[in-house]
């Protein structure tokens, strides 16, 4: 039954057979196969089939929301008991924005299994609004995000402070100016993340303290990662308001500069999200080497 339960909750976040076939290293139509083994016994469809798509039913729902609590509790008796083995094991569902995810959480994550090997991590990699989502499903039990959105059921932790600033290519035409004008950057071509990124949320406040809004701005093209950013920006005349984190070897290498704006100052937190009056003993084990290795205190 329980690797049932694993099968029936790989597809209801999925949505997807083959993409649950894939994930669990099973073929397909085990796939379906335990799907109507539980529709058997429960006595009711999970899933609606509509040609290759596929949605929870109702009783589906219900059984997903049960799911995700059983397996909430297994995940806290391995920590719990892993004590007594003198190894603590367990699996810890970590989501991060993709800044984060790139250029902030990987030496972390890399220090957090030299000291507790036995302990699994699962990286979710999304925008601020997807990570924060996960949350609130139950999808994952800690999140770092670039922004905060004020979601009463999700508390937030400041972690790390970042500055956004103004890059563009070094043999950009605009790249030999000492300052720009809040003006000028009517008149620039900018690349920006997606709706939902915690770094244009946080783009959008910054630009309303001087007068400006986002619509001001001329934007060639979205882009849905940092990297495709950093890309099309070496490719191009255009600018970007990116992580300084994000940028340090371009920077580095004399590829991207910093313009200084005038007036303009964009500085945030990174935060970490918990649900709210929600303690985890695993994930508070990782916030606690987050801030050793930051030497922060959180």
């Amino acid at each position: 039954m329980d690797f049932r339960l694993k099968v029936f909750y790989t597809v209801a976040l999925r949505l997807n057979f083959t993409k649950a076939a894939t994930e669990l290293y099973i073929t397909q139509p085990a796939v379906s196969k335990h799907i109507q083994e539980l529709e058997e016994t429960y006595k009711t469809k999970l899933f609606e089939r509509n040609g290759s798509k596929i949605a929870l039913t109702p009783a589906g729902d219900i059984l997903l929301q049960h799911t995700k609590s059983i397996f909430e509790i297994y995940r806290k008796i391995d920590f719990d008991m892993s004590i007594f083995a003198s190894k603590r094991q367990g699996l810890l569902r970590l989501g991060s924005s993709t800044t984060i995810s790139q250029y902030i959480i990987s030496p972390v994550l890399a220090r957090f299994h030299q000291k507790q090997q036995e302990i699994k991590v699962n990286l979710l990699n999304g925008n601020t609004e997807q990570i924060e989502n996960a949350l609130i499903n139950k999808e994952i039990e800690i999140g770092i995000v670039e922004g905060q959105s004020k979601n009463q059921s999700i508390k937030y932790i400041p972690f790390l402070k970042d500055e956004l600033v103004l890059v563009c290519n070094s043999q950009n035409p605009m790249a030999q100016q000492s300052e720009i004008s809040l003006n000028d950057l009517k008149s620039m071509k900018f690349i920006t993340r997606e709706r939902g990124s915690g770094t244009l949320e946080v783009i959008e406040y910054a630009l309303r303290q001087v007068n400006l809004k986002i619509t001001d701005l001329q934007f060639e093209m979205q882009l849905g990662s940092t990297e495709s950013i950093k890309s099309y920006l070496l490719n191009s005349d255009c600018f970007a308001f990116m992580s300084i984190h994000a940028v340090g070897k371009e920077l580095k290498n004399n590829e991207l500069i910093v313009l200084d704006v005038e007036s303009l100052t964009i500085e945030r937190y990174f935060y970490i999200i918990t649900l709210l009056g929600k303690s985890d003993p695993l994930s508070e084990l990782f916030v606690q080497n987050m801030a050793t290795y930051y030497n922060l205190k959180l």
